[in-house]
């Protein structure tokens, strides 16, 4: 792995314009990885000028042939998936296992976009006017700003990258600080197949410095942002002002509710995964785990004892790792503290691990919290930490109120027995994404994604409803005159 990380401009390796740089440590340890381009608004300005040269040429490849060549980048992420996979380990503090399994998952999606060259739909209807005859095709938008996160960095990479250019635009990507690396082995790959030069370009930076300008630039006809709901709220405002097309993939604070017919110890299983994989370090996490009264003793029991039996590391052994810097495990312990304050147990974890394998590292316990205010600050902002809270209801009804009572509606789940319970919460459910028996997490390529309030502005990413994101519809109209057949 090289020592330097660079940007990606106009098929071209670049340094930032002013030298600068920033180090990029390893969530597991604390070493340093590499020193990464802290680029600025001339860097931006550079991508975009490129992207913009390149889109026109890049959307007069027919979308079949496009997806031909997205093929092709994937066999060739395929056939490097070690070497994908040993970045993102390292970049991110995951076991080799999981990474692994993130590199399959960002083929499956871009495979699934590629297939969509062969599509890109549009109709043919009828006019009500005779002798004319109307259609819509898809067209591409232009420069597509694509800003990702850190939790999942290779899959991230693919979900916007893939359907931005199947649709024939240009893209440039601003990568996720935390995860340099693995935005800039994308694009290397990429350009290594043969995808022509400035239709993909990565920009290496901190947000305010190279994000918002991204945002802000004019020559960027469409941005797709994964991040914090704060973050995003600046961005829908802005791109409001320049009336420019924006989807905005945010925050979850996401409930799973247990009644009393479920299977408790597949609950727990399910829990523990939703809550504590990936070090609780995704937007789909269960933070709010809602139990019937009548069983909520022998879960919360069965909970405990799965949560201090799960191995914390960045082995194949181990159930999940670090999170990914310490500004966020400060953020974790400040917010576990707080709860403690207000009146809260912790009935498992709440603590940075030490010992000799921990030191350095950014590793918090699993932690399990009882007694939560559902009004406070912890139960009603994303933590994105291993933390699951747990509330007790009386029923149904009261489950769902408070499983709705959030400014966020990404994903849900339930564990029941019953159909009725199980039909009747998908439906009132107010989140993008319902469950029934399993965890919160687990998009897959074919599918929309997305939610309501602070989750999201209402735009779905993957699926084929990506699509129109990435491309705008066009009426097109036939008008036949009889007497000149």
């Amino acid at each position: 792995m090289a020592r330097d990380i660079f940007n990606w401009i106009d098929g071209q390796q670049v340094s930032a314009a002013s030298g600068e740089t920033f180090n990029k440590s390893s969530p597991h340890d604390g070493s340093l990885l590499y020193q990464v381009a802290r680029s600025k608004v001339s860097d931006v300005e550079a991508a975009i000028a490129a992207a913009k040269v390149a889109q026109p040429g890049w959307a007069a490849v027919p979308p079949v042939q496009r997806g031909h060549l997205l093929h092709q980048i994937c066999n060739a992420m395929e056939a490097q998936t070690a070497k994908i996979a040993d970045i993102v380990a390292k970049e991110t503090g995951k076991s080799p296992a999981e990474a692994t399994g993130e590199v399959g998952g960002a083929i499956a999606l871009g495979r699934f976009y590629a297939g969509e060259g062969q599509r890109l739909y549009g109709r043919t209807t009828t006019s009500g006017a005779a002798n004319k005859y109307a259609m819509t095709v898809r067209q591409p938008c232009g420069v597509a700003g694509l800003i990702i996160a850190a939790n999942t960095p290779i899959a991230n990479t693919a979900w916007k990258a893939f359907p931005a250019l199947i649709c024939g635009n240009s893209v440039v990507l601003k990568a996720a600080e935390d995860t340099p690396a693995t935005s800039w082995k994308f694009s290397k790959i990429a350009h290594e197949t043969g995808l022509p030069a400035g239709v993909l370009n990565v920009i290496q930076g901190y947000g305010k410095e190279c994000g918002a300008p991204l945002v802000e630039h004019n020559d960027v006809d469409v941005i797709s942002f994964t991040g914090s709901s704060a973050t995003g709220r600046w961005i829908g405002e802005t791109c409001g002002r320049m009336l420019k097309k924006v989807s905005l993939e945010l925050g979850g604070k996401n409930p799973l509710v247990v009644c009393d017919d479920a299977d408790l110890d597949l609950a727990v299983k399910w829990i523990c995964l939703s809550a504590f994989s990936n070090a609780g370090q995704r937007c789909a996490a269960n933070s709010r785990v809602i139990v019937f009264e009548s069983v909520y003793n022998e879960l919360r029991d069965k909970l405990v004892v799965a949560a201090e039996a799960l191995k914390v590391g960045p082995n194949d052994g181990d159930d999940f790792g670090p999170v990914i810097n310490e500004r966020q495990l400060k953020n974790m312990l400040d917010s576990i503290s707080r709860a403690r304050k207000e009146g809260a147990d912790i009935l498992a974890g709440g603590r940075q691990l030490d010992g000799p394998q921990y030191a350095k590292g950014c590793y918090i316990s699993p932690t399990v919290i009882e007694n939560v205010d559902p009004n406070s600050a912890i139960s009603r902002t994303e933590l994105f930490g291993p933390i699951a809270l747990l509330y007790k209801v009386e029923d149904f009804h009261a489950a769902m109120t408070m499983a709705n009572d959030s400014p966020y509606g990404l994903t849900a789940c339930i564990h029941t027995a019953s159909f009725d319970r199980a039909y009747e919460f998908t439906q009132k459910v107010n989140t993008g994404v319902a469950v029934v028996n399993a965890g919160t997490y687990g998009s897959e390529p074919h599918m929309p994604f997305g939610g309501t309030g602070l989750s999201g502005n209402g735009s779905r990413e993957p699926g084929t409803e990506a699509l129109d994101i990435y491309s705008e519809l066009k009426d097109v109209y036939f008008q036949v005159y009889p007497d000149r057949l």
